[in-house]
């Protein structure tokens, strides 16, 4: 009956996705090798992370003492608290039923919290972490979450790529420091890109290439399965305001003249940097093959923030497609395409960067 009902919350929680252990370790692991008391005496907040299922939780549960953390806070939104009769058979799972708190008439509609303090013994099984409801549902919007993140230093978790640009001004909003995953694209969001141009916001220390692979509870979105895991790999990246030692490692460059004659990409061996028809800028399509003496605006892919050096260089804008006014002058109005130009063609969205110390 144990299994049975485990089984059954785990297919109501459909198309879930919840983050590796590992990937949350690799990752945090940078900060502390960058800068020892990253979390030394902070109250850490994941406020998307059910106690029962998450991995933040338990991680942080893990290393309470190790990081010196002053306090542990992990809350939940409630599955089905805007449903008074839920569409789909839903049962709470054998952890939940076995805690002190459950509470029949509150679960599924009120959200979960787990606390720990430097007070406290941190848990021997973080498979069972002791948490209790709250008043309400958990949402990240509620007064009773804005208050614990007015209580925190640092924000962690996976929130709801849904809600990513909310969720971010939310933050904002306390000034609080954090380390979050969200989709690559919404680097270009217009209430995103400000924040990465103004140095307020940036990519985490795990590289872009290859996305993320999250385990999920769903039996057909999946890409492959793991040691009888469902997992399935996600467009996504980290971001954050907490400094790592990724974040100021330059780009080894090549000067034009050898970028072009023994460039690795046909385009750029055999046509050199092109204009665009309608910015002020040249394309560079790899970052790799960015001139280390060029000297002024170049028009690079997205991707380029995965090894933005800030000492090396500064980000002008964005193509006008991304948002009006984020080309910073660098458009053409006149042309009425905002999608970058190149003899005609039209080239996917575009960063504008430029050399700090371009080489002589």
């Amino acid at each position: 009956m144990a299994n049975k009902n485990l089984s059954a919350a785990r297919s109501a929680k459909n198309d879930e996705f919840y983050t590796q252990f590992s990937d949350i370790s690799n990752e945090i692991n940078a900060y502390i090798e960058y800068n020892p008391d990253v979390f030394r005496g902070k109250t850490v907040l994941c406020p998307c992370d059910d106690p029962e299922w998450s991995n933040f939780t338990k991680f942080f549960a893990k290393k309470f003492d190790e990081f010196g953390l002053k306090k542990l806070i992990s809350t939940s939104y409630a599955y089905d608290s805007k449903n008074p009769k839920p569409d789909f058979d839903w049962q709470p799972t054998l952890f939940e039923t076995e805690n002190p708190n459950y509470d029949a008439a509150k679960s599924p509609r009120h959200g979960k919290i787990f606390t720990l303090t430097d007070q406290e013994e941190p848990p021997r099984d973080v498979d069972k972490l002791k948490w209790r409801y709250l008043d309400g549902d958990g949402d990240f919007r509620s007064d009773e979450v804005r208050a614990l993140l007015k209580e925190a230093d640092i924000v962690v978790t996976n929130p709801p790529f849904s809600l990513f640009r909310e969720f971010i001004a939310w933050i904002f909003s306390e000034e609080k420091r954090f380390l979050v995953i969200g989709n690559k694209n919404a680097i270009t969001y217009k209430e995103i890109f400000p924040l990465i141009k103004e140095n307020k916001m940036w990519s985490g220390k795990t590289e872009w290439s290859g996305g993320l692979w999250f385990e999920t509870t769903s039996k057909t979105n999946i890409d492959k399965v793991v040691d009888g895991v469902n997992m399935k790999n996600i467009p996504s990246i980290w971001f954050t305001n907490i400094e790592h030692g990724r974040r100021h490692k330059p780009l080894e460059l090549k000067t034009t003249d050898k970028n072009i004659r023994y460039s690795k990409h046909k385009e750029i061996k055999e046509n050199g940097y092109q204009k665009y028809d309608n910015y002020g800028a040249v394309e560079v399509p790899f970052a790799d093959a960015i001139p280390s003496d060029y000297k002024g605006v170049m028009g690079v892919p997205i991707s380029f923030l995965d090894k933005y050096c800030p000492e090396q260089f500064e980000i002008l804008g964005a193509t006008e497609s991304e948002g009006k006014g984020f080309s910073n002058g660098l458009w053409d109005s006149s042309s009425g395409v905002a999608q970058p130009l190149v003899h005609g063609e039209r080239i996917y969205k575009r960063i504008f960067i430029r050399h700090k110390n371009p080489q002589k």
